[in-house]
């Protein structure tokens, strides 16, 4: 069973990524989003089983500790670095390499309705924080005898998980952000303040940015 949870958590988003372009081809966007979260809840929710009913871990052990203010303002900071720092880092730098940015999958999010993309963030982010950030990290650092190695491992996965969507460069950017979110989980062992970062990060990047590019287009012409 421990196997079966870490190749959940592994390799359970990626599925559900590739699963995605079938899905819209298939019953359009609205068809294609609810189907694909609901995919994702039910890799979480069996991993949660896995690991609580079969490998023993506690919600606790597992970084799910509640809300505390030290975690909420951990978590806008670190979303504050991400938007402000990081983000254009990454775009500067990605203009100047070939291995493509960020269009392709701001292209796919574009025609998923606001409100839909909203509850996508919600429940993905904090999948994919729960997943790669804690129960994996846990079970390589228990198989392995390293945290640090785990982490690593973890993030190598986290990127790899993006490609299908997102393409090489901006997969690329995600082990980089996957890493200082993984050194922030091993540092407070709390996914509160990933979670808060990793969707206040996404709503800003795949919600309000491209709407405020909208608006500066449309007030150009």
């Amino acid at each position: 069973m421990a196997v079966a949870g870490l190749i959940l958590a592994l390799f359970g988003p990626p599925v559900v990524a590739l699963m995605g372009p079938r899905l819209v081809a298939v019953g359009g966007v609205m068809f294609g989003s609810i189907v694909g979260l609901s995919a994702m809840i039910g890799v979480v929710a069996s991993v949660v089983t896995i690991a609580i009913q079969y490998e023993h871990y506690t919600l606790a052990s597992l970084g799910l500790r509640g809300m505390r203010w030290q975690a909420l303002a951990l978590g806008l900071g670190l979303a504050a670095f991400f938007v402000y720092v990081f983000t254009p880092a990454i775009v500067w730098l990605l203009a100047r390499l070939p291995f493509g940015g960020f269009e392709a999958g701001l292209a796919k999010v574009s025609v998923v309705p606001t409100w839909l993309l909203v509850i996508t963030i919600l429940i993905v982010a904090s999948a994919e924080e729960f997943l790669y950030r804690a129960y994996a990290v846990e079970r390589l650092a228990g198989m392995t005898g390293s945290y640090w190695l785990a982490g690593v491992m973890a993030v190598l996965v986290f990127g790899a998980a993006h490609i299908p969507n997102w393409g090489l460069g901006a997969a690329l950017t995600t082990v980089i952000s996957g890493a200082i979110l993984t050194g922030v989980y091993l540092w407070q062992r709390d996914l509160a303040a990933n979670v808060i970062a990793h969707v206040v990060t996404d709503v800003v990047g795949l919600i309000v940015m491209p709407a405020l590019a909208r608006r500066a287009g449309a007030g150009q012409r």
